[in-house]
C-alpha cells in the first residue's frame, strides 16, 4: 500500500508539474516552436542556428556539467498548430523551459498555458507590450525590443527630419501592428491627427496587399511605415516600386529587415529604407574586425558552413542563444523552472558578443523588457547601416 500511495503520489506530481521529471536529470531540456514551414518560414533560420549553437555547448562539455537537448518544431505560424506542439514539448518532451518561439499570436495561443503550469516562456520573439506583464503572466518574458518603442523611435527621426511629412501607413491588422501604430502616434502627439494622411490594414490571410498600396499613394504621403512581416514585406517593397511611389522616407520593422524578406522584393528597390536593431549588422564591414562578429563567424564557418550569412536571422538566433545562455549559467548547480525565471528577472548589465556598443541586458522583477535601446539604420543595396545615436523611447 505505501509503494501504490508513493506511485500515485509521484504521478500527481508529474501531471502537476507538466515535466517535473525533467528538473531532476542531468539534461536541460529547451523546447521551442518556429515556422519551418508556412509564410514566415523564413524565421527558420534562427532555429537552426540554435540548434548547432547548442550542439557546439554540448561538445565543450554542456552547462555546468549538463548537455542541452534542444527540441525546436514547427508550428507553421498558426496558433493551432503552436497549442499542438507546445503541449507535446511539455506533457511528452518534459521540457524545462521554451525559449525563442516566435510570433505575437502564436505565443498568445499558449501564455495561459504555460503560465498554469508555471513552465517559463523566455525571450519570446514578438515585440508585443502583453509579454512584460509579471504582475499577471509570471512566467512569460519578451525578447524583443517593444514595438511601441521601436514605433517611437521612428516618429522621432520623421519629426527631426521632416517636420512637415504626410504620412501614410500600412499595418498587419492584430496585435502586432497595432502596437506599432500605438507608439508611432504617441510620439507624434498632437501633430499625429495632421501629419497621417492615410492609414490601411491587411490581414495575414490575404493573398496581396496591392489595393492598400495604391490607396495609400492616392494620398499624396510622402512618407511610408509599413508595419509588415514575411511575405508582406516582399510584397510591399515590390509592390511600392512597381506602382511608381517614391516616398522619402520608408519604414519597416526590424522583424521584416532579413535579407531573406528583402531579396524578393529585389535588392534594388529597398534601397534606403529605414529600420532599426540592437543588434551588430554582421555583414557591415565596420563590424570585421569586432571580437563578437569574429566569434560569430567562427561558429558558423564550423557548425553552418553552407549557410547565406547575408541572411540576418542566423545571427538573431546566435544573439539570442547567447542571451539564454548568459541565463543558464547563473542557474549554477540549480536548474528548477523557479530558479530559471528569477536568473531570467536579473540580468544586470549584461554586454552580448553581437549587441551594440552601449548597449546592455537588464531585467528586474518588476520590469521584463531585456532590450530598451535602439538604433536607426539604413539599407544600401547590399547591407544595414547604422547611423545616429543610441536610442530609448523616453
Amino acid at each position: 500500500m505505501k509503494l501504490a500511495a508513493a506511485l500515485i503520489g509521484l504521478s500527481l506530481l508529474a501531471l502537476a508539474g507538466g515535466g517535473a521529471y525533467a528538473e531532476g536529470t542531468d539534461e536541460i531540456r529547451i523546447g521551442q516552436t518556429l515556422p519551418y514551414s508556412g509564410p514566415a518560414s523564413g524565421f527558420g533560420a534562427i532555429g537552426r542556428t540554435q540548434e548547432a549553437f547548442f550542439e557546439k555547448i554540448n561538445a565543450e562539455g554542456g552547462i555546468n556539467g549538463r548537455k542541452v537537448k534542444f527540441i525546436t518544431l514547427d508550428d507553421a505560424y498558426s496558433p493551432p498548430k503552436t497549442v499542438e506542439q507546445t503541449r507535446k514539448l511539455v506533457e511528452q518532451d518534459e521540457v524545462l523551459m521554451l525559449f525563442g518561439s516566435l510570433g505575437t499570436a502564436t505565443n498568445s495561443a499558449v501564455q495561459r498555458y504555460l503560465n498554469g503550469k508555471k513552465v517559463p516562456q523566455l525571450f519570446v520573439l514578438s515585440g508585443a507590450t502583453k509579454w512584460a506583464d509579471p504582475q499577471k503572466y509570471p512566467w512569460t518574458m519578451p525578447g524583443m525590443a517593444a514595438y511601441e518603442s521601436e514605433g517611437v523611435v521612428y516618429a522621432k527621426h520623421v519629426l527631426r527630419t521632416k517636420p512637415g511629412a504626410k504620412i501614410a501607413i500600412l499595418s498587419q491588422n492584430d496585435d502586432f501592428g497595432r502596437d506599432y501604430v500605438a507608439g508611432f502616434k504617441r510620439a507624434l502627439g498632437d501633430k499625429a491627427a495632421g501629419m497621417i494622411v492615410a492609414e490601411a490594414t491587411y490581414e495575414t490571410s490575404a493573398p496581396t496587399i496591392s489595393s492598400q498600396l495604391s490607396t495609400l499613394k492616392s494620398s499624396g504621403a510622402d512618407v511610408l511605415f509599413g508595419v509588415v512581416l514575411g511575405k508582406f514585406t516582399s510584397q510591399m517593397i515590390k509592390g511600392v516600386a512597381e506602382i511608381g511611389w517614391k516616398p522619402e522616407l520608408f519604414f519597416v520593422p526590424t522583424s521584416a529587415s532579413s535579407i531573406s524578406f528583402l531579396e524578393p522584393a529585389g535588392l534594388d528597390n529597398a534601397v534606403g529604407l529605414i529600420s532599426s536593431s540592437n543588434q551588430k549588422d554582421t555583414m557591415d564591414p565596420q563590424w570585421a574586425s569586432d571580437p563578437g562578429v569574429k566569434e560569430y563567424f567562427a561558429f558558423m564557418k564550423q557548425y553552418m558552413p553552407n549557410a547565406d550569412l547575408s541572411n540576418s536571422n542566423y545571427a538573431a538566433g546566435y544573439h539570442y542563444a547567447t542571451l539564454l545562455m548568459t541565463v543558464l549559467k547563473g542557474c549554477k548547480d540549480d536548474f528548477s523552472r523557479d530558479n530559471i525565471l528569477r536568473q531570467s528577472a536579473s540580468l544586470k548589465d549584461v554586454k552580448l558578443p553581437l549587441l551594440l556598443p552601449g548597449m546592455s541586458v537588464t531585467t528586474g522583477a518588476d520590469d521584463y523588457l531585456p532590450f530598451q535601446q535602439l538604433q536607426l539604420r539604413r539599407f544600401n543595396g547590399k547591407s544595414w547601416v547604422g547611423f545616429g545615436d543610441v536610442l530609448d523611447d523616453r
